[in-house]
């Protein structure tokens, strides 16, 4: 018996499947806050503390939760039982977020919620760079035109770009046109607010009349 063991050995060795990236399964949830100037403490004490106590209030088959807080960042990951299904739990932190929101701070975004894969490692990085064009340009010519490239390939998952900045209007304020106006920073702040309202208009209607040209109507006529 340890004779054949020994002789089928590089036979099987041969012919076994190998995967470089295998799939394991690990049922662990991360879940990502941000709040751009809160301190560590108070991303932990207001926003951290009461998304843990009701997960474990309304997700099952919950391990343990682990966080940390850094400024304006918190990394929430949380560990499931072997035998839980992720699909189920994931759905119900989600639901337990959107929830959550009212009770954090005003101006709190819906957190980044990812499942975790050891499989998911990524395998191909891409670096923009340019001599002409700015970083907020750079990144939405990485976000809008090579990442949605990128999506269109099968079984690829392809995250926001990294790095760069976002596109901001800057608005410089002349104290002393301010003082003589008897204008605030706070009234241009509000009056900016106004004006970036998105109200509906109502219904458009569009009427389209069809006529006949008068050598169209002579053509019918001699017809009829």
């Amino acid at each position: 018996m340890a004779l054949v063991l020994l002789l089928l050995t590089p036979i099987v060795i041969l012919r076994m499947p190998v995967d470089v990236l295998p799939d394991i399964n690990i049922p662990v949830i991360s879940v990502v806050w941000n709040y751009v100037g809160l301190s560590p403490e108070e991303m932990a004490n207001r926003i951290v503390t009461g998304f843990e106590r009701g997960l474990t209030t309304s997700v099952n088959d919950i391990e343990h939760i682990e966080s940390q807080s850094y400024n304006g960042v918190s990394v929430i990951r949380v560990y499931f039982h072997p035998n839980a299904r992720i699909e189920i739990a994931q759905a119900q932190v989600v639901a337990n977020a959107q929830s959550n929101l009212r009770g954090n701070p005003p101006g709190t975004f819906p957190p980044n919620i990812l499942k975790y894969d050891v499989s998911s490692v990524p395998v191909l990085q891409i670096g923009l760079g340019s001599a002409t064009m700015s970083e907020s340009q750079l990144f939405d010519y990485g976000n809008q035109f090579i990442r949605t490239q990128l999506a269109t390939i099968q079984g690829a998952t392809v995250p926001n770009p990294y790095g760069g900045k976002f596109r901001n209007i800057i608005a410089d304020l002349d104290p002393d046109a301010m003082f003589a106006k008897g204008v605030s920073a706070s009234d241009v702040s509000n009056a900016m607010t106004l004006q970036n309202l998105i109200l509906p208009a109502g219904d458009a209607n569009s009427v389209i009349s069809i006529t006949r040209s008068s050598s169209t109507r002579a053509r019918a006529r001699s017809q009829n």
